[in-house]
């Protein structure tokens, strides 16, 4: 089986890895990474289309006969979190880190067209490699579906390595499950509007501060009291900025969150219910609420069919180390779930959570890191996904 190749070229994933977690960069624009990863398909040889819109390449490997498509995804992009590691090969760009694997997933897919396209004469169909940008913002999915990457493809595969569905599992573990596996992911805003003043005389103005304290808290009963207990919702307040002296009253207050569920009617229900209840609390102090919904991503829900062939491809890799059950999903959102809207598809986890090596730490941890050893492994995972989705093996 071709997957056991990547084994042989597991020092050069790990050096891919390495090299990439030197050269972090945020959002839609990489160059340092496109760069990198462009020559490294350079190297094999494979032919790759580049956006214009952003940094995201999709390259091609073409069978010799006809057949299915399969698309195969990586995200590339960075966070603004300055690294806390002490590795060796730590980020060279202050206050932005791969604290999310995007460079173990980028480097795995890498590993993985190492060893598919010497094999191109004997594949029947065709392979997308879809290298993405900004997903942390939930945008870098749209950018390749406006490019047509998914046009005439029969099914998708994303995989996320670290501990996100839980720290007790262990390194080297696959996780193929199908139904909801991720939740929805929003993002929301609010401007609240009041008059500003000297602090001694708040009767000559109005606090939004005062009215951003009653709207937080009136938010925290929608999915307590609206939203039925078995079915997961989640409302955070993550940012609130208002006011800059100590004796005076702003004129504003900005309040982001973030909200999370598994059904697109809660996740429509949540939104609206948002934006009725700042700007009804706010009119009861006399002052007003802009609001805006960012609409991230829909839940993460794989097909049954896909995940079922891929269970069957992953079993010789992974063995007992291969969980098709997990007791509950990850309130964690990925936009991955854009590409699943338009093909069946399915999104893996490959543990890397080692306490003994510190790889145990959270996503979007300063001291966030993978355990090197699993990463052949993700690299093996997708070619015997391709080989087994496109030639029946």
């Amino acid at each position: 089986m071709w997957w056991e190749e990547c084994k042989s070229i597991e020092a050069k994933i790990i050096a891919m890895r390495r090299d990439l977690h030197k050269i972090p960069e945020l959002g839609f624009h990489l160059p340092k990474t496109r760069d990198y990863v462009t020559h490294q398909l350079d190297e094999i040889g494979i032919p790759y289309q580049l956006s214009e819109k952003d940094s995201s390449i999709i390259a091609t490997l073409k069978g010799k006969q006809p057949g299915k498509v399969l698309a195969l995804r990586a995200d590339m992009d960075a966070l603004p979190i300055t690294e806390d590691t002490e590795l060796p090969f730590c980020s060279e760009h202050k206050g932005c880190m791969h604290a999310c694997g995007h460079d173990a997933h980028t480097a795995m897919l890498l590993g993985a067209i190492r060893v598919l396209y010497p094999h191109r004469e004997e594949l029947r169909g065709e392979i997308r490699f879809l290298f993405q940008t900004a997903e942390e913002q939930a945008k870098g999915a749209t950018v390749l579906l406006e490019k047509d990457a998914l046009e005439g493809v029969d099914a998708i595969f994303g995989m996320h390595i670290g501990s996100i569905l839980g720290k007790d599992i262990p390194s080297g573990t696959m996780v193929c499950v199908p139904g909801p596996v991720m939740a929805s992911y929003d993002r929301f805003i609010l401007e609240v509007q009041g008059v500003g003043c000297h602090a001694s005389t708040p009767e000559k103005g109005i606090d939004p501060i005062n009215i951003a304290a009653h709207i937080v808290l009136a938010l925290q009963a929608i999915p307590s009291r609206e939203i039925a207990g078995t079915e997961p919702a989640i409302l955070t307040i993550g940012l609130i900025q208002g006011g800059e002296l100590y004796n005076a009253i702003p004129s504003t207050v900005r309040i982001e969150g973030t909200t999370r569920a598994f059904q697109e009617d809660i996740r429509q229900r949540l939104a609206k219910r948002i934006e009725e209840v700042a700007e009804n609390t706010a009119k009861a102090f006399g002052g007003t609420v802009n609001f805006r919904m960012d609409f991230g991503a829909p839940p993460v829900t794989n097909d049954s069919d896909v995940t079922a062939l891929a269970q069957g491809c992953l079993k010789e890799v992974f063995q007992d180390k291969l969980l098709t059950h997990i007791d509950k999903p990850s309130m964690i959102g990925e936009d991955f779930a854009l590409y699943q809207q338009r093909v069946p598809g399915c999104f893996l986890f490959l543990s890397s959570s080692n306490p003994e090596k510190g790889t145990d730490y959270p996503h979007h941890h300063a001291k966030f890191t993978v355990d090197e050893d699993v990463l052949w492994k993700g690299s093996a995972a997708f070619v015997a996904l391709a080989e087994g989705f496109l030639n029946g093996q």
